[in-house]
């Protein structure tokens, strides 16, 4: 049958015109943001407690949404990533040591001497700041002195007391204990031991966690007894035994108690800032105390 034409005057309706997503123009749909009511694909649609939302509905409901936080101000964490990490590098480090055992050379914390196995002066006094924190993550290589008990010992504890911290203190705020802690332990070295007499371990690092745990059981009233006997052990075999850097330890310990007592003691109000202003401090104490002893050492040398 021929079509009718249209009636003089008359217009033919318009053909209803395909919805499309509001963030792809080019993409047809016919779903919908419950919360806004446009037209929005599969790929721009999550879903809600009742049918689906779109991106930009999802993000202005979260603005209004607290993230969770820790007892003392941290973000709020059911795992122990960060420990893991530390765990995992130290752990990488001593096998790089077994293939590479001149890595320690390069690495360990001497404070100035001449290296024969590298020919070369090194030291932090010759501007080799970093080691002050790789020799952290550096433990006796193959089976010298205390062997792999070195390594062993140290990621025991850091396992013991890590997870624990971490989810009090967030991942952050952790992870700005065990580095501080290991730098202090380092630095009281560098202004305290025999100048050519190098060392290398995690322990400062790990008696900083030691101080933390210490102090966030006596903030939260828990049984503190079994970390004060802990301390105190690792203390006097730190002193008796005359291979042990003590000073890195003792070091560790202070850095990682006083930081520590920062974050559990810190009023509620401005927490963050007095938190973030006491971690830059005990850098720049830190950095202080380097460059002092620095200048010491260049004027002995110059002699």
């Amino acid at each position: 049958m021929a079509d009718e034409p249209t009636a003089p005057g008359t217009e033919a309706p318009p053909e209803a015109e395909v919805p499309t997503c509001f963030r792809h123009p080019g993409r047809e749909t016919y779903l919908s943001c419950v919360r806004c009511g446009r037209p929005a694909c599969p790929d721009c649609l999550r879903d809600a407690p009742v049918g689906r939302q779109c991106v930009d509905c999802v993000r202005e409901g979260n603005r209004g949404v607290r993230r969770p936080t820790g007892v003392f101000g941290g973000r709020a964490t059911s795992g122990a990533t960060v420990t893991w990490v530390l765990v995992g590098l130290n752990v990488l480090a001593y096998l790089i040591e077994w293939v590479y055992p001149r890595v320690v050379n390069y690495y360990d914390m001497i404070a100035t001497g001449y290296d024969p196995v590298i020919r070369q002066d090194v030291g932090v006094a010759h501007d080799q700041w970093y080691r002050l924190i790789t020799s952290a993550f550096l433990h006796e290589p193959g089976l010298s002195g205390f062997g792999p008990a070195h390594i062993i010992f140290n990621m025991l504890a850091l396992i013991l007391v890590g997870p624990a911290l971490e989810r009090l203190l967030g991942p952050l705020r952790f992870l700005s204990v065990y580095v501080l802690s290991a730098l202090g332990g380092s630095v009281l070295y560098y202004l305290l031991a025999p100048t050519n007499q190098p060392a290398l371990g995690a322990s400062g690092a790990v008696f900083g966690l030691f101080g933390a745990w210490f102090v966030v059981a006596r903030r939260l009233r828990l049984d503190s007894r079994g970390i004060i006997f802990l301390i105190v052990l690792n203390l006097a075999i730190s002193f008796a035994v005359p291979s042990v850097a003590w000073q890195d330890h003792v070091g560790g310990l202070i850095v990682g108690s006083l930081l520590t007592a920062v974050y559990a003691y810190a009023p509620k109000q401005h927490r963050t800032l007095i938190q973030a202003g006491a971690t830059l401090i005990v850098v720049a104490v830190l950095v202080v105390a380097v460059v002092t002893r620095d200048s010491q050492l260049a004027t002995v040398a110059l002699r």
